[in-house]
């Protein structure tokens, strides 16, 4: 990156997971918001992105406390995925970053120009503890697996979809998770939608999520951006590190009037045990509700 009179700090990181992992982390404001800040006391609640040569972004950044905040905005100038991204700030500063892949390893550095009121030693610990906490966010979204799970029902795909997102039918074949289980939103491609349910003290909570995909009697994808805790949407922080991004998605393949369900979740280690004994049950349940 050329510059003149100005100062270079470089920041850099090694962050396990591949360069695609890395790179669409880092580049995907629903996953900005989550690791978009130097210290747990601040946070970022907005995050826009026009990733291409000219395009836009800007992040909204403040301390939880609202005392502070300001908009950090610039334009792109060069976007070569996994590779390169590079962009100049509302101060006309120049900000480079490049991804150099590994393997299952990436290294990440972060080359911008100073400003002056703070000390480039004070800056670069400010760059450097994001970019740490980006490493952190990566590593332990890459921690997720991805399960599968199928279901044969003797029915059509059209039945099976409508049967599986009537709110009724939903209630009682997602039963298998949770008594309570039940839905609050729209299946709409694009639309914001609650999953919730109770625990044994009737506190409430649940998955904050969107469909980002919905082709009917065909595919479904949802995208789970946080936790929902007693009616309060958490979609940033470190409540949320293992969830925002994973995907729910549901495959819909008819065959002679019968259709093959096939259902693909990510998850942590966590619930992975879980998981493989309550999905069996839950699509078993579907599909007996759907065969009636």
């Amino acid at each position: 990156m050329e510059t003149k009179d100005k100062t270079l700090i470089m920041v850099s990181a090694n962050i396990q997971a591949p360069v695609e992992k890395v790179w669409q982390l880092w580049t995907d404001p629903k996953h900005i918001v989550n690791w978009n800040n130097a210290s747990d006391d601040w946070h970022t609640p907005e995050a826009e992105s026009d990733l291409r040569v000219g395009g836009t972004f800007s992040s909204r950044m403040e301390a939880k406390d609202g005392s502070m905040g300001f908009d950090f905005e610039g334009v792109f100038d060069e976007v070569v995925p996994n590779q390169k991204l590079s962009y100049t700030m509302g101060d006309n500063r120049r900000v480079e970053i490049t991804f150099r892949s590994h393997g299952q390893e990436t290294r990440v550095e972060e080359t911008f120009e100073a400003e002056t009121t703070n000390s480039p030693e004070m800056q670069r610990e400010g760059w450097q503890a994001i970019l740490n906490n980006f490493k952190k966010y990566v590593e332990s979204h890459s921690n997720m697996e991805r399960m599968h799970f199928e279901v044969k029902i003797n029915t059509s795909a059209k039945r099976v979809y409508q049967t599986m997102l009537d709110e009724t039918h939903y209630r009682e074949w997602t039963a298998l998770f949770n008594p309570t289980s039940h839905y609050r939103g729209s299946w709409e491609r694009g639309e914001k939608i609650l999953f919730i349910g109770e625990d044994e003290k009737g506190n409430v909570g649940g998955m904050v999520s969107r469909i980002k995909e919905n082709i009917p009697h065909q595919f479904i994808s949802i995208e789970h951006l946080g936790i929902l805790q007693n009616d309060r949407e958490i979609t940033s922080g470190p409540e949320v590190e293992g969830w925002a991004g994973a995907l729910e998605n549901y495959t819909f393949t008819e065959t002679g009037g019968k259709t093959l369900l096939s259902v693909d979740v990510d998850t942590n280690h966590e619930y992975e045990k879980y998981f493989s004994e309550a999905w069996p049950k839950a699509l078993n349940k579907l599909k007996e509700i759907c065969e009636r």
